[in-house]
């Protein structure tokens, strides 16, 4: 049974994580981090890294097998749920992979909402009256 903080901090890390393997497919678990690499890349490449440097053999073949996939699939919502259930299954098992890995990703505060979009034209909020994406669209007069 998964913890239901490792599932929140799964849910908090996979945007950064997806975003890592988009950018750099499965080079991602052995790139150096390019200083000049956006935050969240960079974020999620460095949680990738470190789910697979402590893996053994048969745990890196699968982490490098599902990140290959995920970066051919170019489909966010796979990506996302494929590494996550990696990434859950490897912090069950490994005690200190979750000590480093949660120290990466702040802590919301009780009560906080978390909002994450992902993806071409995504929106998210926790309060909206009007959203409209696309192209030919006109915004409604108030």
């Amino acid at each position: 049974m998964v913890s239901a903080e490792i599932v929140q901090w799964v849910q908090q890390a996979g945007p950064a994580v997806t975003a890592a393997v988009s950018v750099y497919g499965a080079a991602v678990l052995t790139r150096a981090q390019d200083a000049a690499a956006d935050a969240t890349v960079g974020l999620g490449q460095r949680i990738l890294q470190a789910v697979w440097r402590r893996g053994d053999e048969a745990g890196r073949a699968e982490l490098e097998r599902v990140v290959d996939e995920a970066a051919d699939e170019q489909d966010d919502t796979y990506t996302t749920a494929a590494l996550s259930r990696l990434i859950k299954r490897a912090l069950q098992v490994d005690a200190e992979l979750w000590t480093e890995l949660a120290a990466l990703l702040p802590t919301p505060a009780a009560g906080t909402v978390t909002i994450t979009a992902s993806g071409e034209r995504s929106i998210a909020a926790q309060h909206i009256d009007t959203a409209i994406t696309g192209d030919g669209h006109t915004p409604p007069r108030l």
